[in-house]
């Protein structure tokens, strides 16, 4: 089994997969518009450019997204998106890059149980952790 993560935006779930792209690496194996989908006819013309679906590859798990339809967006709230790399380097290279814009919440620092350990809600105001275990 392998769990993932499905962001749900409210119409700017193509930057904020750009911005992810940038930021995490990994590879856009997706980023399909309304307008491409068999039902675009369905979708009104101001949302027809807006994600229908986003994949991002990121080693053997993938960061899954789309836009809300209309009237359906709700902030995210009660969970965080959590990323554990091995490096302090890399650890505070991701924080540092997602809080761009963003909000701290905790800054990256050495915890009890961490080498480093931050959170922070991004400028699409997605949720993150970031740890980087500790080391012996």
């Amino acid at each position: 089994m392998k769990l993932n993560s499905y962001l749900m935006f409210n119409g700017n779930c193509e930057a904020a997969f750009k911005f992810y792209e940038q930021c995490l690496g990994g590879k856009m194996t997706m980023m399909m518009t309304h307008k491409e989908a068999p039902s675009a006819e369905n979708v009104s013309p101001e949302w027809q450019d807006k994600i229908m679906h986003a994949c991002l590859e990121l080693d053997d798990r993938l960061l899954m997204g789309s836009d809300c339809p209309p009237g359906y967006f709700e902030t995210p709230q009660g969970f965080y998106v959590q990323i554990s790399v091995p490096q302090i380097a890399e650890a505070e290279r991701l924080f540092h890059a997602l809080a761009e814009n963003g909000k701290v919440k905790m800054a990256i620092a050495q915890t009890f149980w961490s080498s480093r350990f931050g959170m922070l809600t991004d400028q699409f105001g997605t949720p993150w952790m970031i740890n980087c275990e500790q080391t012996i």
